[in-house]
């Protein structure tokens, strides 16, 4: 009997989707819906085709509770709440909108004050009597909750039909994401809207009151003396209700399904019964700040509307999405840009949403790489142990950002702090693609010199062996700067318009000729290559080139080398800067472990390693460990180096940071 139930249910689920759909798209999703089940299949064929041959006999949606069979019908005929009706001591004046379980009216409280306020009617098929209750366990706390970016929730009831409403404050206003681009807003003055956002959402965490349903629809932007205040609205309602993705939430609105688990948060879309905390609105936060910069959710709406139930829940727990920066590479370019679009209608063109943030397509996505690709995938992680632990955190890494000082979401080594100085004194800190040049040239010649330095050192006692070795280097290195400078000459290399990264692009390919048996020179010149390519964006270039790297240092010196161990050091670097955090912890383990081993525990090596797993673990989420290693780091720094060493003043800063 359970069998049949669950199969009945399944198949009036699948029939009222297939129904809101037509032609391809309905056998499309028919066919994922039904896979292997030809019997389900042909059943639910029979009930579209007699559906459609009745004509207007179902134009009403039946509400399908599964387990419990059809309810009443909620198709605005059976409904006694109209505009013009009283509900208790509100008056409804007009439909104002209509959400995934309740219709929204404006209505016009009678007493003890006379004011305007939003009246939402939950839809038929709740149960009344629990949300009630729980709406009254919630209203303490919402009562306490005083900030001017959150909507107040004044009352609740039910009507005389037995559906439960809830009286809020009215808001004039417009979805976020639809204003931003109404209003043509840049980046960053996105961003500053959604400051505010975090920080209302924080006020509510700490009264104790998580949302569970952040999306664009209940983030409202309306205008105060003529500046955007953005109002959160439908505070406590989701818990009232008990929203959860469930079969209901995704199948009886199919025009408001996709909104819920668009900016789900895997741990609601399991199902588990794992308790939901402030981290699941951090996600739902995260999601909409990557709309914001992108103009599209990270999972492709297309691809949820088509997927089975079974498939959304897969996606929302185990597809990573793509970076932001990455996602807007992938949109399909289109000259003409449009309209702004409502929430929920799918990607624009990468020209439209370029001209809604007042930037060209080809600055867009380099705008966004890096901070804020870091920042937005932080939040979206699906361990919620690895996300932002406060909303507060997210809006100062955010702040962070707009100031030019390295984010948390991101590994800061010394290369991305050099970027962030440069923003921060465009003044002082000019030049073009030959000052570049010149910069890669010189520091491989300084990184050669530096070998060759260290060598003499080491070898001493055999002069004439290092005196040929450095003439066979010198020899070396002149032919190889010989070979680029005549590359960017104009009248015998490759013209006027060979840039930089073409000139890196063809001394990189042809380094195996150029070097043979010179390992350790190669060694040094890939990772300087490496490191450019890293500098530039290329990753898979600078992954390529720094392990090579690491590969001939380990064969040459061995494991234990200094040389090695640094190695080790920047390839992790790198693993941290794409959030291939295993590998990156894999690597700096096995550094620290070394280093220990071969240049004993107060060597600043090893302690530059311990700092660096210590943020390896602050990445993860693992902030026990990251604390009880960055006071390990601080403290031995201290007494071996001395409270002004760089070191020392750096691991005191992670650690008050922490």
């Amino acid at each position: 009997m359970t069998e049949q139930r669950g199969k009945l249910d399944q198949a009036v689920i699948i029939f009222e989707r297939a129904c809101t759909l037509d032609g391809k798209a309905r056998d499309s999703y028919l066919d994922k819906a039904c896979i292997g089940d030809a019997p389900l299949r042909a059943e639910i064929q029979a009930m579209i085709e007699a559906h459609e041959g009745q004509g207007a006999f179902l134009s009403e949606p039946t509400y399908y509770e599964p387990g419990r069979g059809p309810t009443e019908t909620f198709g605005t005929e059976q409904l006694a709440e109209a505009a013009g009706s009283k509900i208790g001591r509100y008056k409804l004046l007009q439909k104002i909108g209509e959400g995934g379980f309740g219709v929204v009216y404006m209505a016009e409280q009678t007493e003890p004050v006379k004011r305007k306020v939003a009246l939402k009617i939950i839809k038929l098929g709740m149960d009344t009597k629990q949300v009630i209750v729980r709406f009254e366990a919630e209203r303490q706390a919402l009562a306490m909750m005083e900030h001017p970016n959150i909507a107040r929730v004044f009352d609740a009831g039910a009507t005389e039909t037995g559906r439960p409403y809830f009286v809020m404050e009215l808001v004039r206003g417009v979805p976020i994401t639809e204003y931003c681009d109404t209003e043509n807003l840049a980046t960053r003055e996105r961003l500053e809207l959604f400051i505010q956002v975090c920080h209302a959402v924080q006020h509510a965490h700490q009264k104790g009151i998580i949302h569970r349903d952040i999306k664009p629809s209940n983030v409202m932007v309306t205008l105060h003396d003529g500046e955007p205040v953005p109002k959160i609205i439908d505070f406590g309602i989701a818990k009232a209700t008990n929203r959860e993705l469930t079969d209901k939430t995704l199948f009886t609105e199919f025009h408001q399904f996709i909104g819920t688990p668009a900016y789900m948060s895997p741990e609601q879309a399991e199902m588990s019964g794992l308790d939901i905390d402030t981290r699941s609105d951090i996600y739902s936060l995260g999601v909409l700040l990557y709309e914001l910069l992108t103009g599209t959710t990270p999972f492709d709406l297309k691809t949820l509307r088509e997927a089975a139930y079974g498939e959304i829940q897969r996606i929302i727990r185990e597809v990573e999405p793509p970076k932001p920066s990455t996602r807007l590479k992938t949109l399909v370019s289109d000259p003409r840009p449009s309209e702004p679009r409502p929430s929920g209608s799918g990607p624009a063109s990468i020209a439209e949403i370029a001209k809604h943030r007042r930037t060209d397509p080809s600055a867009l996505s380099k705008l966004i790489r890096g901070d804020l690709d870091w920042i937005v995938m932080k939040a979206l992680e699906k361990n919620r142990a690895r996300r932002y632990e406060t909303t507060n955190d997210l809006a100062l890494d955010i702040q962070r950002h707009l100031g030019d000082e390295p984010v948390l979401a991101g590994r800061p080594g010394m290369a991305y702090k050099f970027r962030k100085f440069v923003k921060r004194n465009q003044v002082a800190v000019t030049g073009g693609s030959l000052v570049a040049a010149a910069l890669v040239i010189g520091l491989i010649v300084s990184t050669i010199g530096f070998v060759q330095a260290s060598r003499d050192r080491d070898r001493a006692q055999e002069a004439k062996q290092v005196a040929d070795q450095r003439r066979v280097q010198s020899e070396t290195v002149t032919e190889l700067l010989q070979s680029m400078l005549r590359s960017v000459d104009p009248h015998e290399g490759k013209g006027r318009d060979y840039t930089v990264r073409q000139l890196l692009d063809d001394f990189a390919d042809g380094l195996d000729d150029q070097l043979p048996d010179q390992p350790e020179i190669e060694a040094t010149i890939r990772t300087t290559i490496g490191n450019t390519y890293r500098g530039l964006g290329m990753y898979d270039k600078a992954e390529a080139h720094l392990k090579k790297a690491m590969e001939i240092r380990q064969h040459l010196f061995g494991d234990g080398h200094r040389e090695t161990l640094a190695s080790m050091s920047i390839l992790a670097g790198l693993y941290q800067e794409l959030f291939r955090l295993e590998a990156a912890e894999a690597l700096h383990v096995r550094q620290l472990e070394l280093s220990r081993t071969n240049l004993g525990d107060d060597h600043p090596d090893t302690l530059a390693a311990m700092h660096n797993l210590a943020f390896v673990y602050l990445q993860q989420g693992r902030r026990d460990q990251a604390e009880r290693l960055f006071e390990e780091t601080f403290s031995a720094c201290n007494r071996v180096l001395g409270d002004d060493h760089p070191l020392t003043v750096i691991a005191m800063g992670d650690l008050a940071g922490l």
